[in-house]
């Protein structure tokens, strides 16, 4: 692994900021919704709010916990490529101890917050999953299968559980298609990033699927992940799990995802790899809004 040569002494204010940096709270964010809109689906409505304040507090150190271990393992290949080097670790504000320190410690408060204030279930449940992303998606996958996002994606979809099992101490049907949602969504919401990135895993030595299979091969996986998807995602009003307005948003957005899908496919463009991408992280946002909305107003 690599390492900075230097560190420079920081003020508090830069040392927080790295220090959030590891946490990656753009993507904690969005975890985040995910589990507030499991709690409400669950609950039939807004759960209390020391409830849902523990569970997203645990669920934040959990997310930051993966996250800032995730940066220290990967250090090197983000020191590589350009959309990582300005990170925390290779941009070398925090020493890489520090960072591994600071993830295990995110890890023990947030079992220790959720077991507390919220159940055992929801503990344990994210603490598999800091496990999973860490142990089997970072250490293992990440570098030696173009797989990689798939079977790592399950890490990213434990959120909606965790909040499911804060309302229930328990997990139902819904929540499980709900985590099937997530893990389907997972893979042409990082593959179309890691079309427009080829070059960067390509110098980084990770394997993932443009630079393994080719950019054709690409596209059609993104198209057969995008159908399966808004299959799955009608699973919810099949099952009865969801209602007509949630039904009209899956499909809207579904059929939205598809079409972006097959313009990538037709005209093999970055400027069309970064519309998915981006439309990616809308759809799975206003498709969990939707389920909210829905749940509250039935």
């Amino acid at each position: 692994m690599q390492q900075a040569t230097t560190l420079e002494p920081l003020s508090w204010r830069a040392t927080l900021a790295a220090y959030l940096n590891l946490m990656k709270p753009h993507v904690t964010v969005l975890l985040l919704g995910t589990t507030l809109a499991a709690m409400v689906v669950a609950a039939g409505g807004l759960p209390a709010g020391g409830l849902i304040l523990a569970t997203l507090l645990g669920g934040a150190c959990a997310a930051g916990s993966a996250n800032a271990i995730n940066c220290y393992w990967d250090r090197d290949i983000d020191a590589i490529m350009a959309r990582t080097r300005s990170r925390t670790l290779p941009a070398g504000r925090v020493p890489p101890a520090h960072a591994l320190v600071f993830g295990l410690a995110l890890a023990a408060g947030s079992f220790l917050i959720l077991y507390r204030f919220v159940n055992l279930l929801s503990a344990a449940l994210a603490l598999a999953a800091i496990a999973f992303y860490v142990l089997i998606y970072t250490m293992w996958l990440k570098r030696t299968t173009p797989q990689n996002i798939v079977i790592g994606g399950a890490a990213g979809a434990v959120p909606v559980l965790i909040g499911w099992a804060a309302v229930t101490n328990s997990i139902g049907l819904a929540a499980v298609w709900m985590f099937l949602v997530i893990f389907l969504w997972t893979p042409p919401h990082f593959w179309a990033l890691s079309l427009v990135l080829k070059h960067d895993y390509q110098r980084a030595g990770v394997p993932m699927l443009p630079v393994v299979a080719g950019e054709r091969e690409t596209y059609r996986q993104i198209i057969l992940y995008s159908l399966l998807l808004l299959a799955a995602t009608l699973v919810l009003f099949a099952t009865q799990a969801m209602g007509y307005l949630y039904l009209t948003a899956a499909l809207l957005l579904g059929l939205g995802l598809l079409v972006l899908a097959f313009l990538l496919a037709r005209e093999q463009t970055l400027k069309r790899a970064r519309t998915l991408f981006w439309f990616s992280n809308y759809y799975l946002a206003l498709l969990f809004a939707a389920m909210v909305v829905d749940r509250v107003l039935r």
